[in-house]
């Protein structure tokens, strides 16, 4: 069975909706980029497929490429609160990274790894059992940590 899972920007112009079977679970990054984009400790994602990622309003577009151009990172707001939505990596094609903070169900979340750990914030603690690494994941690693029930 597949669930409407929707989510948007603080003031609404921006919407969105994700087809999928369940809420996917979230990981948090604790990486320098991430702290400063979300101005917060870390940040909370959810990867689902570009293809099912349904967007309505037109959000404003950022562009990086990595120091070395082997990869491009779009990042998608919204124009008018400023809030990041989502944004899809060249190094990641056929997927899309959502702020797990943007979803209408953000309070249902069930965060499952945390990479970036050697940036973490003191004070902020990893639950036991939970799965993290110092940097990025091994991605059958990271995909077996987000598959979890």
């Amino acid at each position: 069975m597949t669930h409407s899972i929707e989510g948007g920007c603080r003031c609404g112009r921006i919407r969105y909706r994700v087809t999928a079977e369940k809420l996917p679970n979230a990981y948090a990054c604790h990486c320098r980029d991430c702290q400063t984009w979300s101005g917060s400790a870390f940040s909370l994602q959810i990867i689902v497929p570009e293809s099912g990622l349904q967007v309505t309003g037109e959000p404003a577009l950022f562009e990086l490429t990595s120091p070395d151009g082997s990869r491009t990172s779009r990042q998608r707001a919204c124009p008018v609160c400023f809030t990041r939505v989502f944004n899809t990596n060249s190094a990641r094609p056929g997927l899309a990274v959502v702020r797990a903070g943007t979803l209408d169900r953000s309070d249902e979340l069930k965060i499952v790894a945390h990479i970036w750990t050697k940036r973490k914030l003191a004070g902020i603690d990893i639950p036991s059992g939970v799965p993290s690494w110092p940097e990025g994941a091994p991605l059958a690693d990271f995909i077996a940590a987000l598959s979890r029930g």
